[in-house]
């Protein structure tokens, strides 16, 4: 596949902060292509469809999936995770900076396809201060909770695969270290 764009797949585990992060950078750097992303979950209270993600029925999915509308796709937890494959590729044509905040089944998947795609994974402080991200959040049950904690000390180990790794101890600061790597990379 050929772009002029840049894509940047963007990692890491579930409460690490990736949305608050790709909030401050896109207010820093607003000429990012933020891509949103296709999810069989239901909404959180603050979310919005068509902005946070699609929330699309199993059905709708799938058959996204048949026709060929989907890049990637991955089962997290009990729910599928996908990335909308047109707007990419018309945002990488016209030579955009297309961010994916993506996990590592996909990004591994992504990666194959642009081999060019620069991945950042974002790493907790800790693992402890995960699980207290997660249960302050307050929207997962504690089975889904545990499961989203196995999930992250797989996806962690994942780490080295990735182009940077960035630890979220202090927002401000993990968003300026993503920023000089962008800046760097372009």
């Amino acid at each position: 596949m050929t772009d002029s764009g840049k894509l940047v797949l963007f990692s890491g585990p579930s409460g690490v902060g990736k949305d608050t992060l790709l909030d401050i950078l896109a207010a820093k750097c607003p000429e990012l292509q933020r891509s949103v992303s296709l999810t069989t979950r239901a909404p959180r209270e603050n979310e919005t469809d068509g902005v946070d993600y699609y929330f699309v029925s199993s059905a709708d999915f799938e058959k996204m999936l048949q026709d060929g509308e989907v890049l990637e796709f991955a089962q997290y937890g009990k729910y599928m995770y996908g990335t909308p494959k047109r707007p990419v590729d018309k945002w990488l044509q016209e030579g955009k900076t297309v961010v994916l905040k993506i996990e590592v089944q996909g990004a591994a998947k992504i990666k194959k396809m642009y081999p060019h795609a620069l991945a950042i994974f974002i790493m907790p402080p800790s693992m402890e201060i995960l699980e207290k991200r997660l249960r302050r959040r307050g929207t997962e049950d504690e089975d889904d909770l545990l499961r989203r904690m196995a999930i992250a000390r797989d996806e962690v180990e994942k780490r080295h695969d990735y182009d940077f790794v960035v630890t979220n101890d202090d927002l401000e600061e993990a968003a300026n270290v993503v920023l000089r790597i962008l800046r760097q990379e372009s």
